[in-house]
C-alpha cells in the first residue's frame, strides 16, 4: 500500500513540474516574441521612400480599412492636398481638395459607388486608443460638422474614409480626438521634404471662407501604398453611412445645399 501511495506521489509531481515548465514556456514566448505588425511602404514622385507601421491592437477597423484600399491601388495617384508646416501632410482624397470619400467598390469587387465612412477609434468615441500624436504618427482625417451645431459630434467623429495625415511634429491637442492607427519607421526626412514645399490658399478661398493657406502649388502625388501584412487577414472594416450635411443644413436653416462644401481635417 505504501510502494502504491508512492507511486501516484511520483506521478503527481513530475504532472506538477509538467505543468510549472508549460506555463513558464507560455510567459517566455510572450516575452520574447516579436509583434509583427502590417507596415506599409509608399512610393512620392519625385520625393521617396515613406515607411509606416500599423497598430490594429489600437485601431482595428482603421488599420482593416486602410489595408484594404492601399493593397487595392486606391491611393495610386492621389496627392497630399494639404500641407501645414510644423503640423502634418494631409492626402488620400480622390478629388484631391479635402472633400472626397472612399466607395464600396474601392473596397470590393462586389461594391458599388456609394460612399461611406468608418468608426472613429479614439478615446472620445469610446475606443481606447492610446498612441500619441507625436511626430511621425500617422491618423484618419475627418470632418467636424459641430462647427454648425454642438450636436453633430458622434457624425462629425464617425467621419473618416480613405484620407489620412502624417505628424511633422507633436500636438497633444489631437489626443483622444483623432484616430491614430500607424507611425513612420523610415523616411521622416522625406515627410519634412514634402512638408516644405510651396503652399497657397485654396483657390475657392473668397467664396468658402477658407484662408488657410495649406494647399500646396505643385501636390506631391503619391505613386503607390502597399501594406505588407505578413500573411494576416485583416478583413474588410464595418463601414458606415455617411452623414448628409447638406440635407441636415437645408433642412435646418433652408441653406441650399449646392452652395456647400466640406473638407476633412
Amino acid at each position: 500500500m505504501g510502494k502504491f501511495k508512492n507511486i501516484i506521489w511520483i506521478v503527481a509531481l513530475v504532472i506538477l513540474i509538467v505543468l510549472i515548465g508549460v506555463i513558464a514556456y507560455g510567459y517566455y514566448r510572450n516575452a520574447t516574441m516579436e509583434v509583427t505588425r502590417p507596415v506599409a511602404t509608399m512610393e512620392v514622385e519625385n520625393f521617396g521612400t515613406i515607411k509606416f507601421e500599423l497598430y490594429p491592437e489600437y485601431a482595428p477597423e482603421t488599420v482593416a480599412n486602410f489595408v484594404t484600399l492601399a493593397n487595392r491601388g486606391f491611393y495610386d495617384g492621389l496627392t497630399f492636398h494639404r500641407i501645414v508646416s510644423d503640423f502634418m501632410i494631409q492626402g488620400g482624397d480622390k478629388n484631391g481638395d479635402g472633400t472626397g470619400l472612399a466607395t464600396t467598390s474601392d473596397l470590393k469587387d462586389d461594391g458599388d459607388d456609394t460612399e461611406y465612412t468608418i468608426k472613429g477609434e479614439f478615446i472620445a468615441n469610446g475606443v481606447d486608443n492610446k498612441l500619441q500624436f507625436e511626430e511621425g504618427v500617422v491618423a484618419m482625417a475627418r470632418s467636424d460638422y459641430t462647427s454648425y451645431s454642438s450636436t453633430l459630434t458622434e457624425e462629425s467623429y464617425n467621419s473618416g474614409s480613405s484620407q489620412f495625415f502624417i505628424m511633422t511634429a507633436e500636438n497633444t491637442g489631437l489626443n483622444g480626438q483623432y484616430t491614430s492607427f500607424g507611425k513612420v519607421i523610415e523616411g521622416m526626412d522625406i515627410v519634412h521634404q514634402i512638408e516644405a514645399v510651396e503652399v497657397k490658399a485654396a483657390d475657392d478661398a473668397e467664396t468658402t471662407g477658407n484662408t488657410e493657406v495649406s494647399t500646396p502649388v505643385n501636390p506631391p502625388v503619391i505613386t503607390s501604398i502597399r501594406v505588407e501584412t505578413n500573411g494576416i487577414d485583416y478583413g474588410l472594416p464595418e463601414t458606415l453611412t455617411p452623414f448628409d450635411y447638406t440635407s441636415w443644413l437645408y433642412q435646418q436653416y433652408g441653406i441650399d445645399p449646392s452652395s456647400m462644401t466640406t473638407v476633412q481635417e
